[in-house]
């Protein structure tokens, strides 16, 4: 009977450990849809989604970013009708594709999925994810300050996987605080993409993949990878791949075990990590004439630069904030907060700040208050940056059309509705045209006062949409109009019919105008910067015209589309590292650098008083600082 009794309690014991040994986690996940109407991509994710449906085996399913080639609303909400399609529960994450040539501000994102970062639990592991970055600008990645807020909100210790689009190394320019942030929490795995391959890696101590895209090339068929996270930490990763008789399962590409990671990192006195590659803040104590007389941080990224008048200076951000501040120490004014982000450089006159915003309307404050004193509605979000000029305010947005309204009263003058693609830029304004670009691979000129087109001139490779004159502020003199553009050129064109007239190589989006008019200055993707005559005497056909210098910037690689300013002989331009710089605007010599933060410098204001050039700078991780220059 005893032999009996304590059977029966061996069988209830085992039936007990059973019931509570933890079955596997298992998901799909898949990466860099690059979802485009017409094209391969949209085949390759059905035929993923089907096999997706035909698993039984599945917790939930997820998708590592890059879901759209170009971020457009009609994109998103087709791939999101697609995924819908799931039988699973899945969870999404944006890539740069998804913010940087988004259409609505990255807004649709949002409204479309509901979220922008999501945490959730299944069988003993927290899954985590957000968004990338950068937003609308081109630059390296970057965690948006919002999403950084957001990890240092969650609890810590409990363990973890992290999916992002970008590998976490120097690929995103603020890693370590985000490798940091996840070794807190508890992070014991990393699953990104980008790269469209598989490939193992690891972040200062952090095991990780980066998976394929969905999308089927010349080396592999349409395909994605499976996951299996045990109670015990054990990771296999196999790949799926579409072969002719269907998708088959191959042998596991990737297995380890997890354990927790602590993070052993030596930061210095700024917070960076030994193993940061580009220029320090040390670079600091090499230029004394540079004072950074007041700096702060927001919470938010800011995407814009900044309005000026007076003693008193208004600024955007991206979590839908405008802001004025005391140039004087930089304090706070007044705030108002607004539905949607904010990627529009703002114009101050007559009493009226003016920007855009992605809740598809045009804003007019009072300048002291920040109350609105009118607003103009659109059919999609405003990203432009206005120009207030003649008393009347010119500004793109995001529906096709561009609009000339009237400063006092927001009452239209004229609008042109003839607009590809969206505009994102500040245009050009004088007496006889507006000048700007759309991303469709097209630049335009608008009779000042009447609104008629005068010109549309398309970019050599205006095909595709990443070549458009779009990101770049075009500058006007000698009468050509000058853009730089993403084919890595700087293109003159008779301002008065629009009419090729010769291109300078190296550039990408970043390009300035000296104070009389007379230098168009402009920096190369490759640690280049250079000058030229803007009435320089167009060459023959395939000849470059004569430069007055071109110098190695010292900045190394750079994708900076931000604005070049000259003044008082000094060329000083804004880096995608958070680095600003000063060369001679004479003979290109280098007088000063300086380190702001980590992230892109966005548009600056600069002015001349009691023999010192004062510059307003802020970057897109939310930095906004004075900085006083010695001359």
């Amino acid at each position: 009977m005893k032999n009996f009794s304590r059977l029966i309690l061996c069988l209830a014991l085992s039936s007990l450990l059973a019931a509570c040994k933890q079955e596997p986690v298992r998901f799909a996940y898949l990466s860099d849809t690059h979802f485009s109407f017409g094209s391969h991509s949209v085949r390759d994710l059905r035929e993923c989604i089907q096999d997706i449906n035909t698993l039984d085996t599945l917790d939930f399913v997820l998708l590592g970013g890059d879901l759209t080639d170009f971020g457009a609303d009609a994109e998103l909400y087709a791939i999101k009708e697609m995924l819908d399609s799931l039988k699973y529960p899945y969870y999404v994450v944006a890539g740069n594709h998804d913010a940087k040539w988004s259409e609505s501000g990255c807004n649709t994102f949002r409204e479309a999925f509901g979220y922008e970062q999501f945490e959730f639990r299944k069988k003993g592991w927290r899954f985590l994810g957000c968004s990338c970055g950068p937003d609308m600008r081109m630059a390296p990645a970057l965690l948006p300050r919002e999403s950084m807020e957001w990890l240092k909100g969650l609890k810590g210790g409990e363990r973890s996987i992290f999916v992002n689009h970008y590998p976490q190394d120097s690929s995103v320019l603020n890693w370590f605080d985000v490798t940091r942030e996840l070794k807190r929490v508890g992070v014991q795995f990393e699953i990104g993409g980008h790269w469209h391959n598989n490939y193992i890696m690891n972040y200062d101590g952090i095991p990780a993949v980066l998976g394929r895209s969905s999308m089927a090339d010349k080396n592999k068929p349409a395909g994605y990878n499976i996951f299996r996270i045990t109670d015990k930490g054990e990771v296999t990763v196999a790949e799926r791949r579409k072969l002719e008789n269907g998708f088959t399962q191959l042998e596991p590409w990737y297995t380890a075990t997890l354990s927790p990671v602590q993070d052993t990192v030596h930061y210095d006195a700024h917070g960076l990590p030994d193993s940061y590659p580009y220029m320090r803040y040390e670079v600091n104590d090499n230029y004394p004439q540079v004072k950074e007389v007041w700096r702060h941080q927001e919470q938010s990224n800011i995407v814009a630069g900044f309005a000026r008048e007076g003693d008193v200076a208004y600024y955007t951000t991206a979590s839908g904030t405008v802001n004025a501040i005391r140039i004087q120490d930089g304090s706070k004014i007044w705030s108002q907060s607004f539905q949607g982000k904010i990627f529009s450089t703002p114009a101050v006159a007559e009493g009226l700040l003016v920007f855009g915003c992605t809740d598809h309307k045009i804003y007019a404050l009072d300048a002291d208050s920040g109350e609105i004193r009118w607003k103009v509605e659109a059919e999609k979000s405003v990203l432009g940056s206005p120009v207030i000029f003649d008393g009347k305010v010119f500004i793109g947005a995001s529906d096709g059309r561009f609009r000339a309204l009237n400063l006092a009263d927001g009452s239209p003058v004229w609008t042109f509705d003839g607009v590809e693609g969206f505009v994102e830029c500040r245009p050009w304004v004088d007496a006889e045209q507006v000048v700007f670009g759309g991303w469709a691979g097209k630049l335009y000129s608008l009779d000042t006062q009447s609104g008629e087109l005068q010109w549309v001139w398309k970019t050599p490779r205006g095909n595709n949409r990443m070549y458009s004159p779009a990101a770049v502020w075009p500058v006007k003199s000698a009468g050509r109009v000058f853009v730089a553009v993403p084919d890595r050129k700087v293109y003159a064109l008779d301002a008065r019919r629009g009419e090729f007239l010769f291109t300078v190589d190296g550039g990408r989006e970043a390009i300035g105008l000296s104070r009389d008019g007379k230098t168009v200055f402009a920096k190369t993707m490759h640690n280049q910067a250079y000058a030229f005559e803007a009435d320089v005497p167009a060459p023959e056909a395939g000849a470059a015209p004569a430069e007055l210098w071109r110098v190695k910037s010292g900045i190394g690689y750079d994708i900076s589309p931000t604005a070049i300013e000259e003044m008082d002989g000094q060329v000083i331009m804004g880096t995608d590292k958070g680095n600003i710089f000063a060369l001679n605007a004479l003979n290109g010599d280098p007088l000063w650098y300086h380190k702001l933060s980590v992230a892109l410098v966005n548009p600056m204001t600069v002015w001349e008083k009691d023999g010192k050039i004062g510059i307003l700078a802020s970057t897109m991780d939310g930095v906004y600082s004075l900085l006083e220059i010695e001359k």
